[in-house]
C-alpha cells in the first residue's frame, strides 16, 4: 500500500458521515450500520425501508453538496454508554444500539461502530459521538472541521452487505463513494475506474471463453476451457523454468490430510472455521482438504535424518488448496474456494538464509519483467501488541524481521514496513506489482519462518555434530494462479502478449477454394510451433476477421486468390500475405518468411 496520507484519510472518514447524513435527511426512517474508510474512498452501510439504488446517487449527492455549503462544524462529544444507548434508541438507530450494546458487555475496544469507534479502555463508560448539524453517529474520530473542507467525492456502486458479515443477520444496502483532496485526482481516479470496468476480467474471461462456473459445481470453483488451461500451463512453465536452473527440487503432496497436520501447525487454530472438513465411512480419523502446502513439506524434509551437507533442502510444486471462502466475498478469478499455488519451500541453514531469499527475489523480478509490471517491495512485521496472534516468542520475530529488512536494504531500495501484516508464522517480504491502469496488486511473496520448523522438531546435524534446527523460506511467485490470471487479463486488458496467447495466428480462408492452401499455412506455422487456429466456417471472411478480432488475436491470415495462387509448402516462405495486426486497422503484406521471423521473435522476447 501507498503512505498513508492523514489528511486524506480524515477527509474520507469525514465523508462516511455528510454521506449518512445526506440519507437520513432524504430517507428519514432509515437504519444506519456502520461507515469505514476504504482503498481511495468509504462506504455506509443502511437498512432502507424501500429499495434504493444507482438511480438515488445524483440526488443523494446533491443534498451531499448542500450539506457541504452550509459549512456544518464536526463536534465531538463523549456520553455515557447507558445514556448513548437510550440516545440512539431515541432515534429508533436499532444498529448503533446493538453496537453500544455490546460495548457496555465487553468493556473493551474489540467492537466499533464504523470500524474506527473506539472507547479508551480506562473509561469503558463512555462512548464517542460526533454531531454535523442535526446529524449524530458513534465515531472516534478524528474528523475535518467543518464540511467545506471535504474535498471531491462521487458515489459509486451499491452492494448487499450483511449486518457484521453474518448471513444470518439483516442485509443491508452498502453504498459506496470515492474521495480525493483534488478535483483532477478524482477525475483521474473516475477515468481509471471507468477503464478497470472494460478490463473486468469476470467479462473478457467468458468473451475470450478462458474460464466459466457451474452452479452445480458450485460458487468459487472455476472450470478452465482449453485456452484458458493453456495460459495456466504457460504460466506455471515460466515459473519452473525460472527456478528449476537454481536447483529447486519438485514434489508431489495429496490434497487432503488429517486434522492433527494442522493442529501441530497452528494452521488449525488460526483458520478452522475456513478448513474443509472430510469424513471417512473406513476410518474414524478426521480430514480436511488441505488449505496450505506448507506441513506437508514439512514431513517430507522429515522423511529422512538430514545433514547440514542436505542443506539447502526445497519442496517445489504447482498445486491447489482449499479454503471456505464466504460466498458473499467470492468475486470472479480474484476470490475462490479452489486455490492454486506455485508453492516452494526451502529448508536451510542460518547462514544460508540470505543467498536463498536473494535467489528468490531475482526470480520473482524475471518474471514480473516479462509481463512489463513495475515491482516495489514491502515488509510485514509482526505487532508485539497483539502476540497471541503469532506464533513463537518475540526473539525469533527479531531477529527473523531483521534478516529480511537487511536484505531489502541491501537492494538499495526504499520500502514501506507494515506492522501486524505478518504470517501468523514469520515475517515476510510482499511485492506489489503495478498494472497498465496504475493499480496496486500485492502478488509475490517471500516469508521466513523459524516456527513450523519448531513446531514439527525438524533438525539437521550440523558441522559440529550437533542437531540443530533448520530455517524455512515460504516463497510463491505468482500467488494464486487464479487471481495473478485474472490480474493479467485485465493488465493486458485480454490482448496477451504473442508468446502467452493461447491462439497467436488466425488463419481465415476466403472460400471454400482457399481453404485446403489454409491448411497448408496452418502447417507450416504449427511446424514452427506457433499456435494457430483455422476458421473454415461457411461464413464471409468479415465475419471470421471480427471474431478473431473479439478474440483479440494477434495476427490474422486472411487467404483469397492472390495469397492461394501457387502456395505450397516450398513456395510459403516467397509468398506474400495478408497480414491484420492486433490493434492496427489496415492489412500489412509480407512474405511468408519475413511472417514467420516476425512471429517467432516476438514469441522469443520474454526470455
Amino acid at each position: 500500500m501507498p503512505p498513508k496520507n492523514d489528511k486524506l484519510e480524515t477527509m474520507r472518514h469525514s465523508a462516511t458521515h455528510l454521506l449518512a447524513a445526506a440519507v437520513l435527511e432524504l430517507y428519514p426512517d432509515t437504519k444506519l450500520g456502520v461507515g469505514p474508510v476504504v482503498e481511495n474512498g468509504f462506504y455506509y452501510d443502511f437498512e432502507f425501508s424501500k429499495p434504493v439504488g444507482l438511480d438515488a446517487f445524483p440526488k443523494i449527492e446533491k443534498r451531499m453538496r448542500e450539506i457541504i455549503k452550509r459549512n456544518e462544524e464536526f463536534r465531538r462529544e463523549e456520553m455515557p454508554i447507558d445514556q448513548a444507548i437510550e440516545f440512539f434508541k431515541g432515534f429508533k438507530q436499532k444498529f448503533k444500539v446493538s453496537l453500544l450494546e455490546d460495548l457496555k458487555k465487553r468493556g473493551t475496544t474489540a467492537v466499533n461502530a464504523d470500524e474506527s469507534q473506539e472507547v479508551d479502555v480506562k473509561k469503558p463508560d463512555k462512548a464517542s459521538i460526533y454531531r454535523t448539524g442535526k446529524f449524530v453517529d458513534l465515531c472516534r474520530g478524528p474528523h475535518v472541521n467543518t464540511t467545506r473542507e471535504i474535498g471531491s467525492f462521487k458515489l459509486t456502486k451499491v452492494a448487499g452487505a450483511y449486518w457484521r458479515g453474518d448471513e444470518k443477520n439483516e442485509q443491508l444496502t452498502r453504498i459506496y463513494g470515492v474521495a480525493f483532496l483534488k478535483d483532477s485526482e478524482l477525475v483521474d481516479h473516475l477515468k481509471m475506474l471507468e477503464e478497470a470496468e472494460r478490463r473486468d476480467h469476470r467479462k473478457l474471461g467468458q468473451e475470450l471463453d478462458l474460464f466459466t462456473f457451474s452452479d452445480l459445481v458450485g460458487a468459487g470453483l472455476p472450470l478452465f476451457t482449453a485456452r484458458g488451461a493453456f495460459l495456466r500451463r504457460a504460466l506455471e512453465e515460466f515459473v519452473v523454468s525460472l527456478q528449476e536452473p537454481l536447483g529447486y527440487d519438485r514434489v508431489w503432496i495429496p490434497h487432503i490430510a488429517k486434522s492433527d497436520l494442522y493442529k501441530t501447525s497452528g494452521h488449525w487454530d488460526k483458520f478452522e472455521d475456513d478448513l474443509f472438513h472430510v469424513r471417512s465411512k473406513k476410518t474414524d480419523a478426521e480430514f480436511v482438504l488441505k488449505p496450505m502446502n506448507c506441513p506437508h513439506h514439512t514431513q517430507i524434509y522429515a522423511s529422512h535424518p538430514r545433514s547440514y551437507r542436505d542443506l539447502p533442502f526445497t519442496t517445489a510444486e504447482v498445486t491447489s488448496v482449499y479454503r471456505d471462502e464466504n460466498t458473499g466475498q467470492l468475486q470472479g478469478l480474484s476470490r475462490v474456494r479452489s486455490i492454486t499455488q506455485d508453492d516452494l519451500h526451502v529448508f536451510c541453514t542460518p547462514d544460508q538464509v540470505e543467498k536463498e531469499i536473494k535467489k528468490i527475489v531475482g526470480v520473482v523480478k524475471k518474471f514480473y519483467k516479462a509481463f512489463k509490471m513495475p515491482l516495489r517491495a514491502t515488509l510485514s512485521t509482526h505487532d508485539p501488541k497483539n502476540k497471541k496472534d503469532y506464533l513463537g516468542d518475540n526473539k525469533v520475530w527479531v531477529d527473523a524481521e531483521k534478516i529480511l529488512s537487511d536484505i531489502l536494504k541491501a537492494e538499495g531500495k526504499d520500502f514501506a514496513v507494515n506492522p501486524g501484516e505478518a504470517a501468523f508464522y514469520g515475517p515476510k517480504i510482499d511485492f506489489i506489482a503495478k498494472d497498465a491502469i496504475g493499480r496496486d496488486w500485492q502478488l509475490a511473496t517471500v516469508q521466513l519462518d523459524f516456527n513450523l520448523p519448531e513446531r514439527f522438531n525438524l533438525l539437521y546435524t550440523d558441522k559440529d555434530g550437533k542437531e540443530k534446527r533448520p530455517v524455512m523460506i515460504h516463497r510463491a511467485v505468482l500467488g494464486s494462479v487464479e487471481r495473478f490470471l485474472g490480474v493479467l487479463i485485465e493488465h493486458f486488458a485480454g490482448a496477451f502478449p504473442v508468446w502467452l496467447s493461447p491462439i497467436q495466428v488466425a488463419v481465415l480462408p476466403v472460400g471454400n477454394g482457399h481453404i485446403k492452401f489454409a491448411k497448408i499455412v496452418k502447417n507450416v506455422l504449427a511446424e514452427q510451433g506457433i499456435r494457430v487456429e483455422l476458421d473454415d466456417a461457411n461464413e464471409t471472411v468479415g465475419k471470421k476477421v471480427r471474431r478473431a478480432e473479439k478474440q483479440k488475436t494477434p495476427y490474422v491470415l486472411v487467404l483469397g486468390d492472390k495469397e492461394t495462387k501457387g502456395l505450397n509448402t516450398k513456395t510459403f516462405g516467397k509468398k506474400k500475405l495478408t497480414v491484420r495486426v492486433r490493434g492496427k486497422k489496415d492489412m500489412v503484406e509480407m512474405t511468408g518468411k519475413k511472417f514467420l521471423e516476425r512471429v517467432l521473435d516476438e514469441i522469443k522476447k520474454y526470455k
